[in-house]
């Protein structure tokens, strides 16, 4: 038996999607198609009888096409103000397009403080828990338009981890620009291998790590995402890093078959979990 049979059998998923995976990139607007399939993708894990979560990043992406930025601001304040208009067209479409499929969603926005803050973080896996429980599917981001800390989470990696820790997940998928794990960049180095499986991630792993997102859209490197996987691997949460260009990889993962590099999930005790999630901030 493989490490990835027992997926189809995964009862709590948390999927993060990056900004690079919900846009065109010739003009940055959103991808209407793809977020349809990915819509569809969910529903019918939901019709599974699985809890999914989406962590979905784009809010900045979106407001700041809707705002007519010709490219991702700087400025914070400008960042926020395209947060504002973004998160609430995203938001818009996701409700829609649930609803297609007769699922209803939720909005949840977190910032840094309602990780630190023991009773903030309650209040927040208390509402995923409630939400889960009626058959709701959660969807998360950070708050940028309010957070100092914007990219703290690298493209919501990290926050997704938390997410997953937070809620006891079985599985977090990352869906970006890359197929997973690779000995060196790939973009940069034809010789770069591809890695498969992560049972302990040491030292060694940790330098493939570049701080660097290939699209130019997102703020998630390959070394956000060895971070979250620190934190999924703590909770005892597998984890998988896949090429988002179709969603439709998403149930071909839950059916065990062999995309992206799976991290597994090693459950240590929480005082160590928690030192993970606090070496983010």
């Amino acid at each position: 038996m493989t490490l990835r049979a027992g997926f189809k059998d995964k009862k709590r998923i948390v999927i993060k999607i990056g900004s690079s995976s919900l846009t065109h990139p010739e003009t940055g607007a959103l991808n209407l198609t793809k977020l349809e399939i990915l819509v569809r993708e969910i529903s019918d894990l939901r019709n599974m009888g699985k809890d999914v979560i989406l962590v979905s990043s784009g809010a900045i992406a979106v407001g700041s096409r809707a705002l007519g930025f010709e490219k991702k601001p700087e400025r914070i304040a400008q960042k926020q103000a395209c947060a504002s208009v973004g998160q609430a067209r995203l938001m818009m479409i996701y409700q829609k397009l649930f609803s297609e499929y007769n699922q209803r969603c939720g909005q949840i926005l977190m910032t840094k403080n309602t990780i630190v803050n023991n009773l903030n973080r309650h209040n927040a896996a208390n509402t995923f828990r409630e939400l889960l429980d009626i058959g709701v599917i959660p969807i998360v981001n950070e708050n940028d338009t309010i957070s100092t800390y914007e990219m703290q989470f690298g493209d919501n990696d990290s926050l997704s981890a938390i997410v997953a820790a937070l809620v006891d997940a079985d599985l977090l998928i990352l869906l970006s620009d890359i197929d997973g794990l690779y000995t060196d960049d790939p973009n940069s180095n034809p010789e770069a291998k591809f890695v498969d499986v992560v049972e302990e991630l040491n030292e060694h792993f940790l330098e493939m790590g570049k701080n660097t997102s290939s699209s130019g859209i997102g703020s998630g490197g390959m070394a956000s995402k060895l971070r979250a996987a620190a934190v999924a691997m703590s909770a005892g949460c597998d984890m998988v890093i896949a090429n988002g260009e179709d969603f439709h990889i998403l149930h071909k993962i839950i059916q065990g078959r062999n995309y992206g590099t799976l991290f597994v999930g090693q459950k240590k005790d929480d005082f160590y979990l928690i030192d993970t999630i606090e070496k983010l901030f």
